[in-house]
């Protein structure tokens, strides 16, 4: 898989990002977006496809891309296939401060080291080419504009910010409520981005053991929390 194109992982995590405040809307159910995406860019990649309500590998060659990879060699490792349901709403520990750190290493995001309380230390993250979460954010208000089906890609990046509840952080208020229900509605034309979608919110709903429904995600927008140590890495973000 080439650098050229952005992962949907980065790209939920762009979108999410406030360009004010340095930290991500939706921080709980957006670490079960970025393991969907993640699903949904293997899908792209050839790697994966859906089997009903299930995930299976159809091609273990990696990509190239050592987080992707990551993911694909254990989805291999299960040995057969994985309800989206169950892989998505297994433990994924960093996994948004992972992205936030590869972001940074490519020049995409910018670390701001600060305090909370003039005390506690905490690290924000500023986009260093505000172009790229303008031409991601065109693509959404494009296809929600125009009602003209959007790119797969494009599609299923709809679905994943809709799942999360990102649709009240990029449409906010009364004014924005028609363009929140399109942004919903756009979610039918990408399979494997609807059943990806269905997934994240079945976990926020805890319905993991039945039928996929789906239902709308809480909105909500994180504060900037302590920074906390994790295993050899820099501290988790906000």
């Amino acid at each position: 898989m080439g650098r050229s194109r952005r992962t949907l992982p980065e790209e939920l995590l762009l979108l999410a990002l406030d360009p004010a405040t340095g930290t991500t809307a939706q921080p709980q159910s957006l670490d079960l977006g970025l393991a969907g995406a993640q699903l949904v860019e293997l899908a792209l990649a050839g790697r994966i496809a859906p089997d009903g309500d299930r995930i299976a590998v159809v091609m273990p060659r990696p990509t190239g891309d050592p987080t992707l990879d990551s993911a694909l060699e254990l989805l291999r490792r299960r040995g057969s296939p994985v309800r989206a349901v169950h892989w998505i709403g297994g433990p994924r520990l960093g996994l948004r401060q992972t992205y936030l750190s590869h972001l940074e290493r490519c020049g995409m995001v910018h670390a701001v080291a600060g305090q909370m309380c003039g005390v506690l230390p905490t690290t924000r993250y500023q986009a260093t080419d505000t172009a790229i979460s303008r031409e991601i954010r065109s693509r959404l208000d494009s296809a929600i504009r125009t009602g003209v089906p959007p790119d797969p890609r494009t599609a299923a990046l709809a679905a994943l910010a809709h799942a999360v509840g990102l649709g009240k952080h990029l449409y906010p208020g009364n004014e924005g409520r028609s363009s929140r229900s399109r942004l919903r509605d756009l979610i039918r034309h990408d399979p494997m981005g609807g059943l990806v979608a269905h997934a994240v919110m079945d976990v926020q709903n805890g319905v993991g053991a039945q039928p996929r429904r789906g239902s709308a995600a809480p909105g909500g927008r994180q504060a900037a929390v302590p920074v906390q140590p994790s295993r050899g890495s820099m501290a988790r973000a906000v």
